[in-house]
């Protein structure tokens, strides 16, 4: 009998919902892992409790104190002291901590995670030797907190700590003195000091110097023994890391030409009274060896610096070892030409690396006198080191981009050999997931008349101004590009409503309608056409969705310029693959092609998941997965939607009746009803029928009713709503917004609650009238007593405006997909166990 393959445990331990979400998907979908989540150092300590088979663990580096003691968690573990880790850290700036076995950008987690986690599962554990069980005291005290242990009742300090032993350094040793002589408490108290925290005390030193701090207090009993454990914090500290602080919250705002250089390395002396800081280039492709980039000199007299193929230590940095001299009188600064000339007494000469841990610089920072703030500085030059580090890759990037053709020089936007390669990207993950989206082809109107009356220069301002607009009217997952000459291609993505685009499309229209400023100050008016075609309603490939949105601008040009038109494909091949497909559909129910994701919903000020939505996927076994929004038209116009409409019912009842059985979650499913099944007399026999076969609640089926249907074109609606709502079941309004019912809607329908259609919270913080519409309908259905739901939330700035605005619930990809049932279930599994401990759990 063949040996059980035990699957590989990964443990994702971050604050940041995005980076959790992006980790999980790209994990699950490969498949061979048992995915465990945490996102605080208390879920973890309770999730090793139960001592999950775990092989490695992909940790989000954002150097908060929170994930720091997350880190001492599982080191401090004996089970999981040797796991290999893999680091995600921000896309600009950030590098991994020192130790990281391996790690990557937040944007190349979908690409390359997996990956680097299989790589990490070849790593043999290392052996860690455990601390004894009396060297317990140890974790008395925050990490970098500078601590002693004495016995009693003399006071006689035992053992000390790396950070003490620094501030000790040059008085011989701090074992066997009594803490008499080295605390002096500020009320004079003698001691033993019975326990406490922040309590003011001066440090004293043999050689009659004084540094003044606080301490924490602890009296310990480890196996029977009675110890005092002292944690010293030197408060000289405190003032520059406040400033280091503030300055690591304004690197990100300087640019990374040279003058943003310049800046960058000026507040970095300034803020950590350096007396020197200096930034070299050294990328591999370049012949002229280490260029200084910036250099900021504030000592006492001028210094001719040596050149860079001269100095010792900077070929050592730019190998990739960095060199730190930061101790309190300790380790001797290092024979370099550039650091006697300097004076420097402590000194850290740091590699800048680039994604792919190659290095491309490096940064030299020091003083002219030894520095007692070292666990202070350290951290902090690493973090700005990070951000030059980023500044210059990103400057090589978009150096190499040029030269590659792949930017536009004029705009700074993608050309079209670039954006042809994210056209495919786009399309082949949409085969994958059966999305939809949209492809847009914008043209200038009469743009050659402003070159030929007005002047190339003029000609250039007005397509850069057109470039800021496209920019600013999508979203930023949305990509636009210059295709060529005075053309613009974008792709809108997740688009579940033809309708959203064409929003989009009629407000670039609008904005574009205003007078473009000149260089000047003259204005200029110049209005744009807009040809769109959809995927995979009007091709497949990405030359043929092009050449459909080019052949719909043109259509938008005949009709008098400065509007849009949708491609209209040939109407003969149209009805004919529309009849193929109808065919096709016919029997999908029978073929097992058709499947049922389901979305999760949670609530806005937890984010606790109390809800999901089941969508229907057709997974064609020749075309792949198909939209919705293509082949639900055609189930409709055909009638099949019924059939296909209590198969959905059914099938997700009963599988949220074994999600309740195996977890008791209480969780509401909601199902759509078409226009065609609210048609249907029997309607509410057959929603009867399916929750008492499938024996759920009827309280927890949610029925979904769009508000594109009008209740004088649906016979007996309000009745039909009404019997379906007094066997129990729930009523929601879709799409809410869209129609032009929505106030007779509210007050005619049995609606327990309202979904605001996503086409408005999609312009969140793009447009002050769609969040005009948000407040106003969220403050309105809280006024008739419903409820509310957001759908489409996409982006942190969709969370913070909705949650302020008072929104009850949430749905979109900020916090999850539309998944398939055996990856809902493992969130459900995840969500059940979080519950069961207590915490609250994010999607």
């Amino acid at each position: 009998m063949a040996a059980t393959i035990e699957p590989n445990g990964v443990l994702i331990f971050t604050a940041r919902r995005d980076v959790r979400r992006a980790v999980f998907d790209a994990l699950d979908l490969d498949g061979d892992f048992v995915l465990l989540t945490a996102r605080d150092a208390a879920q973890l300590a309770s999730l090793l409790e139960d001592a999950p088979p775990l092989h490695v663990v992909v940790v989000g580096a954002d150097g908060s104190a929170d994930t720091a003691q997350g880190l001492r968690i599982l080191r401090g573990s004996p089970r999981y002291a040797a796991l290999p880790m893999v680091y995600v850290v921000d896309d600009t700036p950030g590098v991994a901590p020192e130790g990281a076995l391996d790690w990557l950008r937040a944007g190349a987690i979908a690409a390359e995670l997996a990956q680097r986690v299989r790589a990490a599962l070849q790593v043999p554990a290392v052996p860690v030797q455990h601390t004894p069980p009396r060297s317990d005291w140890r974790f008395a005290f925050d990490a970098g907190a500078a601590w002693v242990v004495a016995s009693t009742p003399d006071g006689c300090i035992l053992d000390s700590g790396a950070a003490m032993n620094r501030l000790w350094t040059g008085n011989g040793p701090i074992q066997g003195r009594l803490l008499s002589e080295v605390f002096v408490m500020a009320n004079r108290s003698g001691w033993p000091v019975p326990d406490g925290d922040a309590m003011a005390c001066t440090l004293r030193r043999p050689d009659g110097s004084e540094i003044g701090g606080e301490v924490d207090v602890r009296h310990i009993v480890d196996h029977g023994v009675h110890r005092i454990a002292v944690g010293f914090r030197d408060l000289r500290t405190v003032d520059i890391a406040g400033r280091a602080l503030s300055l690591l919250a304004v690197l990100d705002a300087c640019p990374s030409d040279d003058d943003g250089m310049s800046e960058a390395a000026a507040l970095l002396a300034d803020a950590l009274e350096l007396d020197v800081v200096a930034v070299w280039s050294a990328l591999p492709e370049s012949e002229r060896g280490p260029e200084v980039l910036a250099r900021i000199w504030n000592g006492p007299a001028p210094v001719e610096w040596p050149d860079a193929g001269d100095l010792p230590l900077l070929k050592i940095c730019l190998s990739g070892e960095p060199l730190v001299r930061l101790g309190d009188d300790g380790d001797a600064p290092l024979a370099d030409p550039l650091i006697e000339a300097l004076g420097l007494r402590s000194y850290v000469l740091l590699p800048l690396l680039d994604e792919r841990r190659s290095v491309i610089g490096a940064v030299l920072a020091g003083r002219c006198r030894p520095s007692n703030d070292a666990r202070v500085l350290a951290p902090a030059l690493r973090a700005a080191t990070a951000r030059f580090a980023s500044a210059l890759e990103l400057r090589r990037a978009r150096e190499q981009g040029r030269a590659r053709g792949l930017v536009d020089t004029l705009t700074g936007l993608p050309n079209r050999l670039l954006f042809n390669d994210r056209l495919d990207t786009t399309i082949r993950e949409a085969e994958r997931t059966g999305e939809c989206f949209a492809t847009l082809l914008i043209d200038l109107d009469r743009f050659k008349g402003i070159n030929e009356t007005l002047g190339h220069a003029v000609g250039d301002q007005v397509l850069t101004s057109v470039a800021k607009q496209l920019r600013a009217s999508v979203r930023a997952s949305d990509t636009v590009a210059r295709y060529a000459g005075d053309e613009f291609t974008l792709i809108l993505r997740h688009i579940i409503k033809r309708d959203d685009v064409l929003r989009i499309a009629e407000k670039i229209v609008q904005a574009m309608e205003l007078p473009l400023s000149l260089d000047d100050g003259s204005e200029l008016q110049a209005t744009i056409s807009i040809g769109i075609s959809f995927f995979p309603d009007d091709a497949v490939d990405g030359e043929l969705l092009l050449r459909h949105a080019d052949e719909a601008m043109y259509g938008a040009k005949s009709l008098g310029r400065n509007n849009y038109q949708i491609y209209a494909a040939n109407v003969d091949a149209a009805q004919q693959q529309q009849a193929e497909l109808k065919v096709r559909l016919r029997h999908a129910v029978r073929n097992d092609e058709l499947r049922v994701f389901y979305q999760p919903q949670v609530e806005a000020t937890s984010e606790d998941i109390v809800g999901m939505e089941a969508l229907v996927r057709w997974e064609h076994p020749e075309l792949g997965m198909i939209s919705p929004g293509f082949f639900i038209p055609l189930a409709e116009a055909s009638g099949l939607i019924v059939p296909i409409g209590e198969w959905v019912l059914r099938t997700a009842c009963a599988q949220a009746k074994a999600w309740e059985d195996r977890y008791g979650l209480g969780l509401r499913l909601g199902v759509n009803l078409s226009a065609v099944q609210l048609m249907q007399t029997n309607l509410a026999a057959v929603v009867a029928n399916a929750l008492r076969d499938t024996e759920l609640d009827p309280g927890q089926l949610e029925l979904e009713v769009t508000e594109s249907i009008s209740v004088k074109t649906v016979p007996h609606l309000v009745e039909t709503l009404d019997a379906l709502h007094a066997m129990g079941c729930r009523i929601a309004i879709d799409d809410f917004g869209t129609g032009a019912a929505s106030l007779d809607y509210l007050r005619r329908l049995p609606a327990d609650r309202i979904k605001i259609d996503q086409s408005f919270v999609r312009n969140i913080g793009v447009d002050p009238d769609d969040e005009a519409i948000v407040r106003a309908t969220i403050d309105m259905a809280h006024r008739l007593k419903r409820g509310v739901v957001a759908e489409g939330v996409e982006i942190e700035q969709h969370l913070h405006f909705l949650r302020a605005n008072g929104c009850d619930e949430l749905q979109g990809y900020l916090f999850c997909r539309p998944l398939p049932t055996v990856t809902f279930e493992k969130l459900l599994g995840e969500r059940e166990r979080l519950v069961t401990e207590g915490h609250a759990v994010p999607a």
